[in-house]
């Protein structure tokens, strides 16, 4: 005898070896033997065999009318046998019985299971809903294969295209673009990036870039809402000085201005001068909800996305020929040993009366003008001396920060310029012609420029914590390797600077967390001691914990965003001059780094060479989707490798190649240096 049982949800048959009233042994055709309780045999039969049985109970299933079986079928519980017999005959079949049973099993939305062989037909109104998801399935998937079809021929739907960041970056899973896509990926064998631009998904590498970017941090798009700028009422005195600010001729958030008084009396008193809409902006009102919903203004070639509306940016900003509200910290020196004596903080107006450019200055304004041995920019003279003092200033408070790191600052790769040829800060297309420009840290104005900030900031900083008033700071534990910069409300030391405390807080109109510490600057000014009951932020506001995480996490972004549009116009560079070759310093082991550009590439062909050694490139091809190049050592042009600086270590972190980091299947990662993010530029 034979027998047709059910094993956990698997259907088998085998010939019976034994029987007991509550189990049988029955035998597979494989041979195995296995325990089968009564309650699980569905069907006894002498014949046909189990496989024949099986096997023709498999083939005669899908023949089976599910919608003649659903009418056929009693209203209440029935046994699949019976149906069998109202569906084939009186007289059905073992093999038929058992291919009714396959049938009703695996057509739940027609028949709902009962167990043990029992089932009840689906109501008529929720077979009809349910027929209809089916149907709606296989339109959906007769879409995604059509779809797929499509990119795997070279062609990409439309919506495909109009998905195409979501499906790389924030894919749902279950849209049956996303599904497309995989599906196309697979049977081309093809990674998604690649299959989706062989198929004209994107169009313009800039533009994947830039659009990747807005889709990420800007999903309704840079443009303000109608704001108008709230005016200072505060009545402030017009500050004794003249003041003037140094900036690049494409920056227009002028946040900073410097004054000097007292030059030949002995005393010399410095003068820095921060705009100040924490004046005017108040936490929580609409203007501070928009500084606050950005955090930071997006730097990148040729364009910038402020963190203020620009007609509020001008209301504030430190422009020449006005007197101008400014959150001001003098600091008093020895002019002869240049020892500090004291420091105070005033909120005033101060008089502008020049906006110097460093990149239109740097040439001519150099240590042998300030110090009167040549000839320099004509209109001047009049802050010759002025710059010269400030010059001499900064080389001692850099010495001095020295001290307290323990080294000197040896961080002497150059800053690079980005200028786009006739874009005139509109939004790039990409397609513009790109001009680089080496600008070099330490060079005079930018090296006063650095140590101002950052005398402001420590000073400031360690005067807020001496209050008791909390504030927004950078960290950094030690130099040791791996030790990064953290951002707290803690007055802790950053050994990166060489300080005990810092605070931005130079840069309120393009940073937020420069604004909030404004405002916790502002409340020392006016109420002193007491200031910790009247600032905006108390200690521990779990507010200001919040905006510590977000400025942290936003402000990353947009300098990961920064550093590879960075690496874009590079490679757009190396296009667009032909290059073919590069000389640069080996870092390690397949990395280099070019001598005349920002940038860092992978290498074959440099396995036994030196860390410092110098090297001529051949370049490969250039990817502007992925931000890739390759290049292969072809000669080493030094004898002796020259040692690293210790800053330059730092360089084994930095992007080889863009953020591009693939939901789909591709993970590529960028982490950007504590180095970057606190330079006395930043």
């Amino acid at each position: 005898m034979f027998v047709f049982f059910d094993e956990a949800g698997k259907f088998l048959a085998g010939r019976v070896l034994a029987q007991a009233e509550a189990s049988a042994q029955v035998e597979l055709d494989s041979g195995k033997r296995v325990k089968v309780k009564t309650g699980n045999i569905l069907l006894k039969f002498d014949a046909p065999s189990p496989a024949e049985l099986m096997h023709g109970a498999q083939a005669l299933a899908p023949t089976i009318e599910l919608e003649l079986a659903w009418e056929f079928a009693p209203e209440g519980e029935f046994a699949f046998d019976a149906l069998a017999r109202d569906y084939f005959s009186a007289k059905a079949t073992p093999l038929q019985q058992a291919a009714m049973l396959l049938r009703l099993f695996e057509a739940p939305h027609y028949f709902r299971r009962a167990g043990k062989g029992r089932f009840r037909k689906a109501p008529a109104d929720i077979l009809q809903q349910a027929l209809a998801a089916i149907e709606k399935k296989k339109q959906v998937q007769a879409q995604i294969t059509d779809w797929a079809q499509q990119l795997a021929a070279g062609a990409c739907p439309a919506p495909i295209r109009e998905q195409l960041f979501k499906i790389l970056f924030k894919p749902d899973k279950n849209a049956p673009e996303y599904k497309a896509v995989v599906e196309a990926s697979r049977s081309t064998h093809t990674a998604p990036l690649e299959l989706l631009q062989k198929a004209g998904a994107i169009a313009s590498p800039y533009q994947f870039h830039w659009k990747r970017f807005l889709f990420e941090n800007f999903p309704k798009g840079t443009a303000f809402p109608p704001v108008q700028a709230p005016a200072i009422t505060q009545e402030l005195p017009v500050a004794d000085v003249q003041a003037f600010s140094i900036d690049d001729s494409s920056t227009t958030e002028i946040d900073d201005a410097l004054s000097v008084q007292g030059l030949g009396t002995g005393t010399v008193t410095v003068g820095i001068h921060i705009a100040a809409p924490g004046l005017a902006l108040l936490p929580s009102a609409a203007l501070d909800q928009l500084a606050r919903q950005r955090l930071s203004t997006v730097y990148m070639p040729g364009y910038k996305i402020t963190m203020l509306p620009e007609d509020v940016v001008q209301a504030y900003t430190l422009q020449e020929g006005r007197d101008c509200p400014a959150v001001s910290l003098y600091v008093t020196f020895d002019e002869a040993t240049l020892a500090q004596k004291e420091a105070h903080t005033r909120l005033e107006r101060v008089p502008i009366v020049a906006n110097l450019r460093h990149d239109q200055l740097d040439e001519t304004l150099t240590e042998s003008w300030l110090q009167g041995e040549v000839a320099g920019p004509q209109g001047l003279e009049e802050i010759r001396a002025p710059l010269s003092f400030l010059l001499r200033l900064a080389g001692w408070l850099k010495s001095q920060r020295e001290v307290v790191r323990g080294k000197p600052e040896t961080f002497n790769r150059p800053d690079y310029n980005f200028k786009l040829i006739g874009n005139d800060g509109a939004e790039p297309s990409g397609a513009e012609q790109v001009r680089i420009t080496v600008r070099r840290r330490g060079a005079p104005l930018d090296l006063i420029v650095s140590e101002a900030m950052i005398l402001a900031n420590s000073t400031w900083g360690s005067w807020l914590a001496e209050l008791g008033v909390p504030a927004i700071y950078r960290s950094q534990a030690s130099l040791a390797p791996g030790v990064k910069v953290r951002m707290g409300t803690k007055a802790l030391p950053h050994a990166g600077i060489g300080v005990k405390s810092y605070a931005w807080s130079t840069s309120p109109l393009r940073r937020y967390a420069d604004l909030v510490n404004q405002w916790q600057i502002i409340a020392a000014a006016r109420h002193g001691r007491t200031a910790a009951l009247a600032a905006p932020f108390k200690p521990k506001d779990a507010e200001l914990f919040s905006i510590v995480s977000a400025f942290d996490s936003a402000y990353a972004a947009f300098a990961g965003h920064q550093a590879g549009m960075e690496r874009f116009w590079t490679l757009k560079y190396l296009l667009q001059e032909g290059w073919s070759e590069l000389v640069g310093t080996v870092l390690k082991e397949g990395l280099v780094r070019a001598d005349d550009l920002p940038l860092v590439l992978p290498v074959l062909g440099g396995a036994d060479l030196p860390r410092g050694a110098r090297v001529r490139v051949r370049l490969g091809g250039v990817d502007l989707i992925t931000l890739d190049v390759k290049g292969t050592i072809v000669e080493r042009l030094d004898v002796a490798a020259a040692p690293l600086d210790s800053e330059e270590e730092e360089a084994e972190d930095e992007p080889v190649a863009g953020p591009i980091a693939i939901a789909v299947d591709v993970n590529d990662t960028e982490e950007t240096s504590a180095a970057t993010l606190d330079s006395p530029a930043s």
